[in-house]
């Protein structure tokens, strides 16, 4: 029996340019397919999220990996982040509230007293045949308690194998200074194999910016069970350890003799017996720089199907996830997810650090 791999390439830059071209925003939810022989990605304009990776197995049977709804309205309500570009910052910001030029900057509390990627939807009862401006209108004027994956990103263009999404980030949005101009590409780039590029460009102040991308994969397939067969790899000697809020205490341990050790490929199940809550840590990556070159930074693999995914990135940490409060939520075709029924592996700057820091010219 062969072997199938996928490639995912995930690259943020961060600049501080100004686009100067005025835009007309769109105002309907809709969903793209990119394409490539058997190898299909499915998107949506709301919050640049993934809804499918079709890609076939050793035997040649096409099967979807990534959880998610059938329906891209679905997303609008959505409180578990599937296939979303988080941000302005990912991960958790402890206390929602942090320093920067002498200003301190009061954020949207939603895990706790800490800031968790963004808040959960706060118009969760929007109907299904509300019309699109009334949604537009709730993304923009709410958008001070709302991330990056609950809002209608604009499509900039759209061909068979490609994809851009933009937003623009005003000024206090999420509580965060300045304004910021995001974009995602989404590429397929060859045989089983997708580029996603994320760029944020500081218009007028400085602000922290940590995009992320959130999808929950299953290699068996998202309707094929937990995800304790599948076999993980990470290149990281490192995590950077949390206190009890799951906030950065500030230093970098070692994974040798832990739990947290994946350096060499270990299947999920087998680790979940000395950590039955779970994973939710950030991993330092080994040999990280500034460059903007990519690196290997995990492997994923699934023996009953033969699936192999690799993840590379130009971040120097990758948030390794679980899914593990994610019992009973109906998802696609009817099909009910449990805890561990997807792992996300999100690139990401060190927490320890905050965030990346971009500024304008």
């Amino acid at each position: 029996m062969g072997k199938i791999s996928v490639m995912l390439c995930f690259l943020l830059v961060s600049l501080a340019l100004v686009n100067g071209k005025k835009e007309e925003d769109s105002y309907k939810i809709e969903v793209f397919e990119l394409k490539k022989g058997d190898f299909s990605v499915k998107l949506t304009n709301w919050g640049a999220s993934i809804m499918s990776i079709v890609v076939p197995d050793s035997y040649g049977k096409l099967a979807d990996i990534a959880l998610g709804y059938d329906s891209a309205l679905s997303y609008v309500n959505d409180t578990t982040n599937f296939g979303r570009k988080v941000g302005r910052v990912a991960n958790r910001i402890g206390g929602a509230k942090f320093t920067l030029n002498g200003a301190t900057y009061k954020l949207n509390a939603n895990d706790g007293n800490n800031m968790l990627h963004e808040p959960a939807p706060t118009n969760s009862i929007i109907a299904l045949n509300q019309i699109q401006m009334l949604i537009r209108f709730l993304s923009t004027n709410l958008g001070g308690a709302k991330g990056f994956g609950n809002l209608l990103w604009k499509v900039q263009s759209h061909k068979p194998d490609a994809i851009t999404f933009s937003y623009d980030s005003y000024d206090s949005e999420q509580g965060f200074p300045g304004k910021v101009l995001v974009s995602v590409t989404y590429r397929i780039m060859g045989s089983n194999k997708l580029l996603v590029h994320m760029k944020a460009k500081a218009i007028d102040k400085a602000t922290p910016v940590n995009l992320a991308h959130h999808t929950y994969f299953n290699l068996g397939g998202h309707n094929s069970g937990d995800i304790k067969s599948n076999k993980v790899q990470i290149f990281a000697s490192h995590i950077t350890p949390t206190d009890s809020g799951l906030i950065p205490t500030g230093v970098i341990s070692p994974v040798k003799g832990t739990p947290f050790d994946f350096l060499t490929p270990q299947t999920v199940g087998s680790k979940l017996k000395d950590l039955p809550g779970g994973f939710d840590i950030n991993y330092a990556l080994d040999g990280a720089t500034s460059s903007k070159k990519l690196k290997k930074t995990a492997v994923v693999s699934e023996s009953k199907s033969g699936r192999t995914m690799e993840l590379w990135s130009n971040q120097p940490g990758v948030q390794f996830y679980t899914a593990n409060t994610l019992a009973n939520m109906k998802g696609k075709g009817g099909y009910v997810y449990g805890n561990y029924a997807g792992l996300c592996l999100e690139t990401q700057a060190f927490q320890t650090l905050l965030i990346t820091l971009i500024s304008p010219l």
